[in-house]
């Protein structure tokens, strides 16, 4: 009779059910077998250097691959490590598969090495969790973590795999592998909200399409290019939608950055938000109290989150939108989309100045230019950061989807996914040049990460922007303390570019303008993972920063 490891079968199943080409990892006994059963089925692992970092790269490459990213982590530490990752695509809604060592079955109770109730620990900030206590069931457990994090609204879920079955053995004739089979339903708005929402935009004067996540995991680009041509409405896209249509197409205000929302949504007349949150980010709705909104979710919880709206079509994005479609009137709104144009550049007047004007000290607007010169809108740029995840997502541009992401400025606000999400994107999209912008605070999180990026040849470039300080941290308390009252803020100029260098990647410090370009050449030369550590100017604040800062003065 042929005898497999659960491991091996957890692997097989991975493998030959759900198509799994990467596992992000850290190696550990309690899921020893498993690790083995990956490399017998040729499944990718990629073990990194904290188990944070495992499940922010599994949680990248479900944004990049849109599919499951699939994170493999040990009893205990390995697991309570990766729970920052875990609840950043929580709140993210991102099809995330956790699977965990744990202590045996039949220690529970002893005090056995890293034994601990892990289940309910995870269960607050997951889809779905479970143990599997019997190797038979292996497979089935796995289609139904699966099945939940894709399902609906995707988000992560937790699978505990117990060392008793992953070392044991099975008849393999006795195991039943499920057949994934892909069931298509779609829920349907009712038709009285569909015309609902027809009217307001019919009626529209200074509408503007807000599409966030949901548009991204909807893939629905085909659908919602057509919207916006029959429509005419200027558009934005944030989040893990940003890209769905290249930031270049003309009814695009994306290249206002948050500048451009900022100053769109309180002068337009209807709001038409789909996949897309009402969280701090938007004042929870309070930025737009005049305008009339239509709400597109998967969700039915999120269409009065917050905000009612006066048209809310539950449903996956881009079948909404084909349903909208045939409702909506040919309208021409140039008039309206070069007002707010005018209105978002006015401005951003200095801010497109910094960007042409060489500066000593650098000006980080002008760092994030030079950087778009030299790699273009065919690349993948991240930002991690507080300031600079500002300075990043306006300043990038990019005509590929997600190409420009700021995995910080989320609602856990998690710093330190920077250099995690740059390597999944490139292990993504190995053709295309990936360029995270990190600050000197958040750098430190991951940044042994670049161990990772060496062993397993991934030549991300990093640029840091080195203010020497936690700059929105710092800049905050200056407006609200005092200069003279700043606390735990400061940093100093590190050389992070050697730590890089001792890592086995390619580092370089600069501290003049006329240098960036040639070092970011000479980093995409080395063919290495790179950091570029650049000096900035450490008086810069952004308008986040005051966003950030009017928040709190609210509590």
């Amino acid at each position: 009779m042929p005898q497999i490891y659960g491991g091996h079968l957890a692997a097989k199943y991975m493998k030959e059910v759900e198509n799994v080409e990467m596992v992000f990892t850290i190696s550990g006994g309690h899921i020893e077998n498993l690790l083995d059963g990956l490399t017998e089925y040729n499944i990718r692992t990629i073990d990194v250097r904290h188990e944070q970092a495992a499940a922010m790269m599994a949680h990248a490459w479900s944004v990049y691959k849109n599919e499951p990213g699939v994170c493999l982590v040990t009893a205990g530490p390995g697991f309570t490590n990766a729970l920052t990752g875990i609840a950043n695509a929580h709140l993210e809604n991102v099809p995330l598969v956790v699977i965990s060592g744990r202590h045996p079955l039949r220690d529970d109770l002893t005090g056995s090495l890293q034994e601990m109730n892990q289940v309910d620990m995870v269960k607050p900030i997951t889809k779905w969790c479970a143990t599997c206590y019997e190797i038979k069931r292996i497979p089935e457990y796995l289609s139904i973590a699966f099945r939940q994090a894709t399902s609906g609204r995707p988000g992560p879920v937790f699978l505990e795999l117990p060392p008793d079955i992953l070392f044991a053995n099975v008849d393999e004739k006795l195991v039943k592998i499920p057949r994934r089979r892909a069931h298509k339903t779609n829920v349907q708005p009712e038709i009285s909200e569909l015309e609902k929402a027809a009217e307001i935009i019919n009626n529209a004067q200074k509408p503007l399409f807000l599409g966030g996540s949901g548009v991204g995991m909807s893939d629905c680009g085909e659908a919602l290019s057509a919207f916006i041509e029959k429509t005419g409405m200027p558009f934005a896209l944030i989040n893990y939608g940003r890209g769905i249509l290249p930031d270049d197409t003309p009814r695009s205000v994306s290249d206002g950055g948050f500048t451009g929302l900022s100053a769109g949504l309180p002068i337009a007349d209807v709001i038409v938000a789909a996949g897309v949150r009402f969280n701090w980010l938007l004042q929870s709705g309070k930025l737009f109290p005049k305008a009339k909104v239509v709400r597109i979710d998967i969700d039915p919880s999120e269409v009065d989150r917050n905000r009612a709206a006066e048209a809310g079509l539950v449903g996956d994005a881009g079948h909404v939108l084909k349903q909208l479609l045939p409702l909506v009137e040919q309208r021409d709104h140039s008039e309206w989309i070069t007002k707010l144009k005018n209105a978002y550049t006015a401005f951003m007047t200095t801010e497109l100045e910094n960007r042409q004007t060489p500066s000593d000290p650098i000006h980080p607007v002008r760092l994030v230019s030079q950087i778009m010169e030299v790699f273009g809108d065919d690349a993948y740029y991240l930002s991690d950061g507080g300031d600079t995840s500002y300075f990043g997502l306006s300043g990038f541009s990019s005509v590929h989807r997600s190409g420009v992401l700021n995995p910080a400025g989320g609602l856990l606000g998690s710093l330190g996914t920077g250099i995690p999400f740059a390597m999944a994107a490139k292990l993504a999209n190995p053709d295309k040049p990936v360029i995270v912008l990190n600050g000197d605070g958040s750098f430190g999180f991951n940044s042994m990460e670049f161990d990772t990026a060496v062993r397993h040849n991934i030549p991300i470039i990093c640029v840091v922007n080195n203010d020497c300080a936690w700059g929105m941290i710092k800049h905050a308390q200056e407006i609200s303390l005092g200069e003279d009252r700043c606390t735990c803020c400061e940093l100093g100029l590190r050389h992070y570019e050697k730590m890089v260098e001792g890592l086995g990647g390619y580092g370089e410090i600069v501290t003049k303008d006329e240098d960036i370009i040639p070092a970011l050449k000479r980093a995409i030369d080395s063919k290495k993972p790179a950091c570029i550590n650049v000096v900035t100017d450490p008086t810069v604040t952004s308008p986040a920063t005051i966003l950030f800062y009017q928040s709190f003065c609210e509590l």
